[in-house]
C-alpha cells in the first residue's frame, strides 16, 4: 500500500473523539502492555496510546465488505490519532466457529493494509487478543456478579424463558428464580462449570429490570451450557459466555477507550453499560469505562451480506466458494481485482454517518477505476476473434509496433508487438452491411489498427451457415503509426487487433453482478431469485505477448474491455486465466 494518507474527513465519531481528547477524558488511563483488571493496571506507567480502538469479528465466516469499512474505520482512526487498534477475535461460539476463519480474516485485515503489531525486534508488541483468553476473567467476573445480586442461575426452559420475556408493549415476568438465593445460584453456577448439568437445564442471567421498555435489559442470559469443543481452548470449558456478556468485559479489559459498532448494537448500550458499572462498582476496572458509538452500517445495492445467505451460495454451488470475484467477501473482492487502495477510497467517499442508507454499487466499483487508472498497465486482447489477413504482407513477415505501457506515465516506458499478415481482431469490429453511423470496418472502408497501419477491407469469407469466418484487407505501408505518413490518411475508425502468430492464448472470465435487483432480499424477498444467470461468462481470448510473465494478482488494462487481473488462484505461467474485475465506464441506466 502506499504511505500516502488522505486528510481524514470529519464526521460525529471524530469530533466525539477529538472532544474526549480536548477534555483529558483519558489521560490518566494505564496500560501495563498486556489487557488486565484495575489492580494489574494501577502501577503501570500511562498508556502511550492516545486512543485505544478495536475490529471484533467473530471466527464464524469470511469477511465481507461491510467489515472492510469497520476495518478501515477502526484502524484509522487508531492510526490518526496517534492510538492503537486490537484485533480481536469474540470467539464466544464453539460450534461455528473455525480455525480457517482465524486465518482468513488476519490475511484480510493484513491485505487491507493494517496490522496489530508495532515496532521491530525485541520492542514488538502486539494487540492481537481472542475473547477465549479471558474466559477466567469472565467466569470469575460472573461470580461476583451472582455474589453481589446482580445476577442468578435461571432453571427455566428456553421456552418458559421466551414467553416469560414480553413484548414491545407488555412487561416481562419475573422467573420463579429469579429470588434464588446468590449462594444456591453461585453453587449452581460452579456446578454448570464442572459439566453436571446438562445444556438448556440452567443458564446465568442477570437481574436488572423485566418491565424495561428496553428488552435487552429485560435479565439478558449472560452464561449458557455448550458441550462443545473450542477451536483454541479445546474441551476445558462447558460454560460459555454470551456475546452481550463477553464483548464490554472485554473492552475493558483491552483498555479500549471507543468501542465502535454498527447501529443494530444501540439498543444494547444500556446493557454493555450496565455490566461495565457494575463490575467497575466491584473494583474490577478503572476508569474512564469504554464508550460505545453506534454508526450506520454500509448497505450496497446488488449486494447481500448475510453470512447465513452467503454460505447457502456457496453450499449449494450457485458460486464457487468464498472466494469467488462476484462474493461481496474481502477474498472474493480481492480475486476479482479490487485493491486495498479502491477499498480505502471507497470507504473514504461514502464516510460515515448515523443514518441508514443504500449506497449504489456503482460508487464501489468507480473507486476500483479511479485506482487502476493510474497504476494498471495497458495491453490489447480480443476476446471475440475474428481472423483478419493482410494480403499485402508476406506469410512469415512482421513489422515491430510500439505502444506506450502507460498513456500518462512516460517513465514506464513502450511495450512492443508484432504486426504480421494474420491478425486477430474484434468479430463486432466487422460488418458485411454496416449500420449507419458504423465506421469500422466494412468492405471497401478504411480503418486504422491501432498504433500499426491504415488498411482497406478488399473481401470477406463465410461459412456453410453463412457465419464470416475471415476478413481480408491490404495495408497503405506509408500509413504506420509514429511516421510522417501516418497523417496523410485521415479514417474515422480505429480497430485494436493482435498477432495471431504472436498473441497468447488465456481464458477470460467475464463478471458482473450477481444479482439483477438492487435490493435482492429486502421485505423478505427470496434473494435467489434475482440471481443474475449471466454474472459469469468464460471465453477464450488473445492477448499481446508483453503479457506474458505477468503476475497472479497484477491488474492490467485491456485496452477498450476494462479492467483485468490475473487470478490469483488458477492463472499460470503457461495457462493465463484473467477475471474483468471492472469496465472502462459505467454504461449501465441509473439504478440498473
Amino acid at each position: 500500500m502506499s504511505d500516502k494518507v488522505p486528510v481524514p474527513v470529519s464526521n460525529f465519531i471524530r469530533n466525539h473523539i477529538d472532544a474526549d481528547l480536548a477534555a483529558g477524558v483519558h489521560a490518566q488511563r494505564r496500560w501495563r502492555g498486556a489487557p488486565g483488571v484495575a489492580a494489574e493496571h494501577a502501577s503501570a506507567p500511562p498508556d502511550p496510546a492516545r486512543i485505544r480502538t478495536r475490529f471484533p469479528p467473530e471466527p464464524n465466516g469470511y469477511l465481507h465488505v461491510g467489515h472492510a469499512k469497520s476495518i478501515c474505520l477502526n484502524f484509522g482512526l487508531a492510526r490518526d490519532y496517534g492510538g492503537r487498534c486490537h484485533m480481536r477475535f469474540d470467539d464466544t461460539n464453539p460450534v461455528k466457529e473455525d480455525q480457517e476463519y482465524v486465518d482468513s480474516i488476519l490475511d484480510a485485515v493484513r491485505w487491507l493494509g493494517f496490522d496489530w503489531v508495532h515496532g521491530e525486534g525485541a520492542d514488538a508488541q502486539t494487540d492481537l487478543y481472542y475473547a477465549s483468553d479471558y474466559f477466567e476473567r469472565f467466569y470469575e467476573m460472573a461470580e461476583y456478579l451472582v455474589s453481589a445480586g446482580h445476577a442468578y442461575v435461571d432453571s427455566q426452559t428456553a421456552e418458559q424463558m421466551r414467553q416469560g420475556r414480553g413484548t414491545l408493549t407488555e412487561p416481562g415476568i419475573e422467573s420463579p428464580w429469579r429470588n434464588r438465593p446468590p449462594a444456591e445460584s453461585l453453587a449452581l453456577l460452579r456446578e454448570m462449570r464442572e459439566g453436571r448439568h446438562p445444556e438448556g437445564s440452567h443458564v446465568l442471567r442477570a437481574r436488572i429490570d423485566m418491565a424495561s421498555p428496553n428488552m435487552n435489559l429485560r435479565d439478558p442470559a449472560l452464561y449458557r451450557i455448550r458441550f462443545a469443543s473450542h477451536h483454541r481452548t479445546g474441551d476445558r470449558w462447558c460454560l460459555y459466555p454470551m456475546y452481550d456478556y463477553a464483548h464490554p468485559i472485554s473492552d475493558a479489559l483491552e483498555n479500549i477507550t471507543h468501542s465502535i459498532c454498527t447501529l443494530e448494537f444501540e439498543d444494547h448500550r444500556p446493557l454493555y453499560d450496565w455490566l461495565l458499572e457494575r463490575l467497575a462498582e466491584g473494583g474490577f476496572f478503572q476508569r474512564p469505562l469504554p464508550q460505545q458509538i453506534e454508526f450506520a452500517r454500509l448497505n450496497l445495492t446488488y449486494t447481500i451480506t448475510s453470512k447465513r445467505k452467503l454460505q447457502e451460495l456457496v453450499t449449494s454451488g450457485r458460486v464457487d466458494g468464498w472466494d469467488d470475484p462476484r462474493m461481496p467477501t474481502i477474498v472474493g473482492l480481492r480475486r476479482r481485482g479490487y485493491t486495498p487502495e479502491s477499498i480505502h477510497l471507497f470507504c473514504d467517499r461514502i464516510g460515515v454517518s448515523k443514518a441508514d442508507s443504500w449506497i449504489d454499487a456503482s460508487v464501489l466499483e468507480q473507486a476500483l477505476r479511479d485506482d487502476l487508472e493510474a497504476r494498471a498497465r495497458r495491453a490489447v486482447a480480443v476476446l471475440d476473434p475474428l481472423e483478419l489477413v493482410i494480403t499485402n504482407l508476406p506469410e512469415g513477415s512482421t513489422v515491430d509496433c510500439h505502444a506506450p505501457v502507460h498513456p500518462q506515465r512516460p517513465e514506464l516506458g513502450q511495450r512492443a508487438f508484432p504486426f504480421s499478415n494474420r491478425l486477430w481482431i474484434e468479430r463486432e469490429d466487422f460488418a458485411i452491411e454496416p449500420p449507419k453511423g458504423f465506421f469500422r470496418l466494412y468492405p471497401g472502408n478504411r480503418v486504422r489498427l491501432r498504433y500499426a497501419f491504415v488498411i482497406e477491407c478488399t473481401g470477406f469469407e463465410r461459412d456453410a451457415q453463412g457465419r464470416v469466418t475471415r476478413v481480408l484487407a491490404e495495408h497503405l505501408p506509408d500509413s504506420r503509426s509514429g511516421t510522417p505518413g501516418a497523417d496523410n490518411y485521415k479514417v474515422k475508425g480505429n480497430l485494436h487487433w493482435v498477432s495471431a502468430a504472436h498473441a497468447l492464448p488465456a481464458e477470460i472470465r467475464l463478471y458482473e453482478r450477481l444479482f439483477t435487483e438492487p435490493h435482492p432480499d429486502a421485505g423478505g424477498r427470496d434473494h435467489l431469485a434475482s440471481l443474475n444467470p449471466g454474472s459469469k461468462r468464460v471465453t477464450r481470448g488473445w492477448l499481446e505477448p508483453s503479457v506474458a510473465g505477468v503476475a497472479s494478482g497484477d491488474s492490467l488494462q485491456f485496452e477498450r474491455h476494462g479492467y483485468f487481473v490475473a487470478d490469483r488462484v488458477d492463472s499460470r505461467a503457461d495457462a493465463l486465466v484473467f477475471n474483468r474485475s471492472v469496465s472502462l465506464k459505467d454504461t449501465r441506466a441509473k439504478g440498473a
